[in-house]
């Protein structure tokens, strides 16, 4: 049989561990373990870069050459934790839904551009319309990130692509990165259930009713 609304996976009775009362499962262990490998290597990457970019943090750390080497191999190790989270069917779900926009997320996003905040001029399914668009940018720009990287430690792969380019596009995207995951962890931090559903796995159904009221519906 199917699990309960928050679910992405089939479910046996007889094997799987009964949800807490009142609350619906968000995201499985895989999910979450995927969101912290992911959040963790981004954190190195952006410290790491301090130290090399940013004058008085560099005095201050010194071991230049160590901080090179473990901003390099962390932003290489960057998209393995969501390579291997494909292996999981609900992550893969989660993976579809936000590519997939649908008629309630323009809505979202209209009342976005008004500043409507009220729940019934936001709706949502699983993922709104926010964190759909945040997900495909930053995705996006880990892949450029990765490119740029890897042109400026090895110069002589694309010759007409000048170093100087190079990272001049990756120390802007760089900044931008570093807004843009400033506005997500002020989002994450005004939502205590939502952070709660990426600790536990699990979230209150009157807040998935409240907040997400299309997710029960949505397709897989």
């Amino acid at each position: 049989m199917r699990s309960t609304a928050g679910s992405t996976e089939p479910t046996d009775a007889a094997t799987r561990r009964p949800e807490p009362a009142g609350r619906v499962q968000r995201f499985t262990g895989a999910e979450r373990l995927v969101h912290r490998a992911t959040g963790w290597l981004m954190l190195v990457c952006l410290v790491t870069a301090a130290c090399l970019y940013l004058g008085p943090v560099a005095q201050l750390v010194g071991r230049r050459y160590l901080m090179i080497t473990v901003h390099k191999w962390s932003g290489i190790l960057l998209p393995v934790p969501s390579l291997l989270g494909l292996l999981s069917p609900a992550f893969r779900a989660d993976l579809r839904r936000l590519n997939r926009f649908a008629a309630y997320d323009r809505q979202w996003l209209r009342a976005a551009r008004r500043r409507l905040t009220s729940p019934s001029a936001r709706p949502a399914g699983k993922f709104n319309a926010g964190q759909k668009i945040y997900a495909g940018w930053i995705a996006g720009a880990v892949v450029v990130m990765m490119a740029t990287g890897l042109l400026m430690w090895f110069t002589g792969w694309l010759p007409f692509i000048s170093r100087t380019s190079a990272i001049f596009v990756h120390d802007c995207l760089a900044w931008g990165i570093t807004f843009v995951l400033i506005a997500h962890m002020r989002k994450a931090y005004q939502d205590p259930e939502a952070r709660l559903g990426m600790r536990t796995g699990h979230v209150r159904r009157e807040w998935v009713m409240r907040h997400h009221s299309k997710w029960p519906g949505e397709e897989k």
